[in-house]
């Protein structure tokens, strides 16, 4: 299963939709995931890829990781991914 699959599928779970209804368009608020969402999301992705990311949901504008869209998490999750080989 690709990253993207594999992010597709957690964010799917949490905002109870199928994995089909999410595009790399998306946007997690298009989704319906709010910030204790997205935080949850985070959380399951650093599991799933045994990788930190570098988030704050205190200040998400301050954070280095671009959560604009699916597309842009996949991006920065294959970046995190990289360099931690």
């Amino acid at each position: 299963m690709s990253t993207q699959d594999k992010v597709i599928a957690i964010i799917a779970e949490q905002a109870v939709l199928d994995p089909s209804e999410v595009t790399l368009d998306s946007t997690l608020e298009d989704l319906g995931i709010d910030s204790l969402g997205l935080v949850e999301s985070i959380f399951s992705i650093e599991e799933e890829f045994d990788i930190s990311i570098p988030f704050n949901a205190n200040e998400p504008s301050e954070s280095d990781f671009d959560i604009s869209n699916v597309a842009a998490i996949v991006a920065g999750i294959d970046r995190l991914i990289a360099a931690k080989g």
